[in-house]
């Protein structure tokens, strides 16, 4: 049984392009690199082609595993979301207890997780600590070196 996952509308329109990306382009290379390397004689000795079939076989792979993952995606309706609330696509203005650092992130899927611009996993320890919190809430969340305080400041969507 196949696991659903939440995207945005942003997050499963890359991972449309992505999959296309990967049967349009790099599956026919991936025959091509086996045709070249068939033509080159003798298959029993041909490492080309081995490492050739090897990277078509995990290619297909990916691609199945891809397709699975969008079958089962689902597109989140943003306007029906409860600001009340952390959920997915939460926008959240936290508070460090710990050093009054106050920082925002937005709580996506897994696949569209980024640190960088903000963005954390729903499944990460932060994530999953701060679902179904409210404004003036206190997160107390286990992470490796110990337990994080964060309050809730605000919650919005972006």
């Amino acid at each position: 049984m196949s696991k659903i996952s939440y995207y945005t509308a942003e997050g499963l329109k890359k991972l449309r392009d992505e999959l296309n990306q990967l049967k349009d382009v790099e599956r026919p290379k991936a025959s091509q690199a086996i045709a070249e390397a068939r033509d080159k004689g003798d298959l029993s000795e041909n490492a080309e082609y081995d490492a050739a079939k090897e990277a078509q076989g995990l290619l297909e792979m990916k691609i199945s595993k891809m397709e699975e993952t969008l079958a089962n995606a689902r597109l989140i309706d943003e306007s029906q979301l409860d600001n009340s609330k952390i959920l997915v696509l939460s926008t959240v203005k936290l508070k460090n207890q710990a050093n009054g650092m106050v920082m925002k992130y937005t709580l996506v899927a897994e696949s569209e997780a980024d640190l960088k611009t903000g963005k954390i996993s729903v499944t990460s320890p932060i994530g999953k600590g701060l679902l179904g919190k409210s404004v003036g809430d206190m997160a107390e969340i286990k992470v490796p070196n110990g337990t994080l305080k964060l309050e809730v400041l605000e919650i919005t969507r972006e």
